[in-house]
């Protein structure tokens, strides 16, 4: 009894030799998708940043300590609005002590206009008018003298000597008007009249550096950047503000080098941005590149479209992602790009044949991010086959799987 459980025993495990040796391995699971025909919408992706459509620097035109800020970030302000006031104590000491030296230059040119300093003036007018009150009592008395000499009742040495005194006075008030006239010269009113000027400049310049002190806003606008608070030290120059409009935004679309054949003016543009998920801004494509400039690693062309911002809650100097519609093709024979492959020269796909794959040379046209044209080889609800875990071929024999499309 022991022998033929024996023989039966190895009876059935050559059978599952046999079986095992001889069996068919099943084929292997391949992902399938169906060739669709649809409006199909060539999209290019990349990345961008906003600024408002029409903005305007604020810079601080001297140096000095921030003594107060007026306005807050989001503020809207009128053309000429106080926006940071600049600590003004140096500036108007500086306008106060001007004024006085101007005011001093003022003075000095009047004096010398009316002929001199006053009490040097009087000293001299007084010292004529003597010599005058002098001289017409020696003029008397050399007449007096000349009609006794005549009578022969006066020495003609006596005559002499009046007529002497007489000539002397004539000569000291020549002298004293000659002084008089000379006491200011052109060259002094001329020097005078210099020192007012500069002294006028000087006091101008104060007054321009004391308005300086006050940044005011260039145009009116909101204040959508604010570089400074209270305390801060500014150089001339330095950046304070912004102020623009920001209902309309400037969209900068950085467009790869290679990407730049597919843009064209007008070409509709979608926007989102990462901080307002679920949110989309509409625009169009107004300007093209004028040039390539390096962006990191990247050579970029730099489009520009408008945005409307009406609700204001996308802000100026986001980074944003730019959804550019560059074609659109109606009708379009579709696989997805993940179908396609390339073989040697030939760019085709695997397609289902009854159990087995056939290889399909395919042209291909426009393609979304997903999806492409293709221009002859296939035809709608045909199946081609989606990457698989292991390598596919011609004639392979396949376990189809189909896999909903994606968008």
């Amino acid at each position: 009894m022991k022998r033929w459980t024996l023989l039966g025993a190895a009876v059935l495990m050559a059978a599952a030799i046999l079986w095992l040796a001889t069996r068919k391995p099943a084929p292997p699971e391949v992902p399938f998708a169906r060739v669709g025909r649809e409006t199909l919408v060539s999209v290019l992706t990349t990345n961008g940043k906003t600024e408002p459509s029409e903005w305007s620097p604020v810079r601080a035109a001297r140096a000095g300590r921030i003594q107060r800020v007026v306005v807050e970030r989001g503020a809207r302000v009128q053309a000429g609005a106080l926006l940071v006031q600049i600590d003004e104590s140096d500036a108007t000491a500086a306008v106060t002590a001007a004024r006085a030296r101007a005011d001093a230059a003022l003075a000095e040119l009047r004096s010398l206009e009316r002929g001199g300093r006053q009490a040097e003036l009087a000293q001299i007018d007084g010292g004529i008018a003597k010599l005058q009150l002098e001289l017409e009592a020696a003029r008397r008395d050399a007449a007096a003298i000349e009609r006794l000499a005549g009578k022969g009742a006066a020495a003609q040495a006596e005559l002499n000597q009046a007529r002497d005194r007489a000539a002397q006075l004539e000569s000291e008030l020549k002298a004293q008007r000659t002084r008089r006239a000379a006491l200011v010269a052109d060259t002094d009113l001329e020097a005078a009249r210099a020192r007012l000027r500069e002294a006028e400049s000087q006091w101008s310049d104060a007054q321009r550096r004391l308005e300086q002190c006050r940044i005011l806003a260039p145009r009116a606008g909101l204040v959508y950047d604010l570089a400074v608070r209270e305390g801060d030290w500014v150089e001339a120059g330095s950046l304070v503000a912004r102020v623009g409009e920001i209902a309309k935004l400037k969209v900068l679309i950085y467009v790869d080098e290679p990407e730049l054949g597919k843009v064209r003016e007008r070409l509709p543009v979608q926007i989102t941005w990462d901080a307002a998920p679920g949110r989309t801004w509409q625009a169009s494509v107004e300007k093209m590149p004028a040039q390539i400039t390096p962006l990191g690693t990247r050579m970029v062309g730099e489009a520009w479209a408008m945005c409307e911002n009406p609700s204001l809650d996308l802000p100026p100097g986001a980074n944003v992602n730019v959804r550019i519609r560059s074609q659109v093709v109606e009708n379009a024979v579709t696989v997805p790009k993940a179908a396609l492959r390339r073989r040697g020269d030939e760019m085709g796909a695997y397609v289902l044949n009854g159990s087995r794959l056939e290889w399909r040379r395919v042209e291909i046209g426009f393609a979304s991010e997903v999806k492409a044209e293709v221009r002859g080889g296939l035809q709608p609800g045909e199946a081609v086959a989606l990457p698989a875990d292991h390598p596919l071929a011609a004639g392979m024999e396949v376990r189809p799987v189909f896999a909903e499309s994606r968008p």
